[in-house]
């Protein structure tokens, strides 16, 4: 066969089309939506392939989540058939520091070349769709892989077989999918694919897991029935590629501008801060956001059992935990040696992504030695998290609490169901945050009164702005006022929407070479 037919053929068999062509040619009958169920919203994931419909039954009120994928037809299944089978055969391991998703996308073309004969009479929107199916279950995450490409998702679950696959939406809250796992022996085989995946072992002798998969998502999982008697069921996590900042916290109304003000200054004096919470309530969120405004230049080293923290800065070592092998948990690496080690590394900062245990000792051993430290912990107030420090299994002496300067306090405020009243959106927002004096004194500067959202302020005998005109040699009227000129900056930041935390990060290194040229430039705008 001559070489430009060749070629020609090629072409024809890997149609290069626009999404918009897709969409033109892909367009199916579907059933209308019913007069009882009002759309939400309805937005794309996968396009032209995957959509996202939100809807509501106007007679329960009750809200789903619909995946919406263009389907094959019977010739289509047929043939997907039989090129996944040649694929698993074929598909090699990918290459060092390549996703599978990259392998897959990298191999794929060459291994259909090979077996172009067995695509005759299929068109080029069909092996677009096969594609697309192939490269979901294979590469992807299967009949989950739409939900993991939705950045509104902020969690995923199954509970058993034939039961609804349930998420976390950021504007929806939970609610049930039409995604469901309808045999034991699909739901066992992939939660063992997610979990080989992610590099660890599940079985009969060690039923739970906790990993983390490619993208940084967290991934819990209860193997069959030996501690879930409905089965296999799994929890994703997911991780946040651009992490929040300061800036989108106070966008978000999660803070005030005067409460970012205040942890910038604490961040630049390198005073420690908790951040505690119930589960969900948005502590790692808080933590990462809260890092953006450290130094860009100072050392930090991250200390967790699963890889949540994610800073964009380049002076970062991350750390992780690591379970021991065989009945002795021999090599076991806890993140009480994972602290221990990190000091020898000389960090400006350590971050442990939460403490419950004998970790919490070492790391307020670190904070004796003047390194800065974030951390976070499940608790209900600053005065519960006090009286966890120093109970077992943490056992902080009372005299060395005050090394953590800094107890915030977040929560996921829900809105009440009342009648009479229009119905709110649930939201994230920091309750208070609160300096330790000692281990029985705590003054509270700032606390969000709920009736008003806003938050009332006690600056004017902050402990830690007296201790910050001590460090600086200065009254500490001048600390009110710097105070006062670092708002001015934030301001500026939100009016100029720099947000991410890299952008933030070059704006801090340009405030801190040369601070007045920056003061100047933020004062010089209109409205600040």
């Amino acid at each position: 066969m001559p070489k430009h037919k060749k070629k020609k053929e090629r072409k024809e068999l890997r149609e290069e089309l626009s999404v918009e062509d897709l969409i033109a040619a892909l367009k199916v009958k579907r059933e209308p939506v019913s007069d009882d169920i009002q759309v939400l919203d309805n937005y794309p994931l996968k396009p032209p392939f995957s959509y996202a419909l939100i809807i509501k039954e106007k007679d329960t009120g009750d809200i789903s989540y619909i995946v919406d994928e263009i389907p094959l037809d019977n010739q289509e299944k047929e043939m997907y058939a039989k090129i996944k089978e040649i694929l698993e055969a074929s598909l090699e391991a990918p290459l060092e520091e390549e996703s599978p998703l990259e392998s897959f996308r990298r191999q794929f073309p060459k291994i259909i070349e090979k077996h172009k004969n067995l695509l005759k009479g299929l068109s080029s929107i069909s092996m677009r769709k096969i594609e697309y199916y192939l490269e979901r279950d294979i590469a992807g995450y299967g009949k989950i892989d739409p939900l993991m490409a939705d950045p509104n998702i902020e969690d995923i679950s199954c509970s058993g077989v034939g039961r609804p696959v349930y998420l976390w939406h950021r504007k929806y809250e939970n609610i049930k999918t039409n995604i469901y796992f309808d045999d034991k022996e699909e739901l066992d085989n992939f939660v063992m694919k997610l979990v080989h995946r992610a590099g660890k072992h599940v079985s009969v002798a060690y039923p739970t897991v906790d990993a983390t998969l490619p993208g940084k998502h967290r991934l819990a999982v209860y193997y069959r029935n030996e501690v879930t008697p409905l089965g296999t069921s799994f929890t994703i996590r997911k991780f946040r590629e651009d992490p929040l900042s300061i800036i989108d916290l106070i966008n978000n109304e999660t803070i005030s501008l005067e409460v970012a003000t205040y942890l910038w200054l604490l961040c630049e004096n390198k005073f420690s801060s908790m951040i505690i919470g119930a589960t969900g309530a948005g502590k790692t969120t808080a933590l990462n956001a809260i890092a953006s405004l450290i130094h860009p230049e100072q050392k930090i080293i991250t200390v967790e059992e699963v890889a949540e923290i994610n800073l964009l800065r380049d002076n970062w070592v991350s750390t992780i935990a690591r379970a021991g092998f065989g009945v002795e948990g021999a090599g076991e690496i806890s993140l009480y040696s994972l602290i221990k080690a990190a000091v020898r590394h000389r960090p400006d900062w350590i971050i442990v992504g939460e403490v419950r245990g004998e970790e919490a000792y070492v790391l307020f051993q670190a904070l004796a030695t003047g390194h800065g430290g974030l951390c976070t912990m499940h608790a209900e107030d600053a005065e519960t998290a006090i009286k966890r420090l120093t109970q077992p299994p943490m056992n902080i002496p009372d005299n060395i609490i005050p090394l953590m300067n800094c107890v915030i306090s977040v929560k996921h405020v829900k809105a009440p169901i009342l009648v009479g009243y229009e119905r709110r959106r649930s939201r994230r927002k920091f309750v208070k945050v609160s300096e330790i004096i000692d281990a029985k004194r705590i003054h509270d500067v700032f606390i969000w009164d709920s009736s008003s959202d806003e938050y009332i302020d006690d600056l004017q005998n902050s402990y830690l702005f007296a201790k910050i005109a001590d460090k600086w040699g200065l009254p500490v009227e001048y600390v009110h006022e710097e105070f006062e000129r670092r708002k001015n900056v934030l301001r500026y930041l939100l009016a100029k929407n720099v947000r991410s935390c890299r952008r933030i990060a070059k704006f801090l290194t340009r405030f801190y070479n040369d601070p007045e040229a920056v003061y100047e430039e933020a004062m010089s705008m209109g409205g600040v």
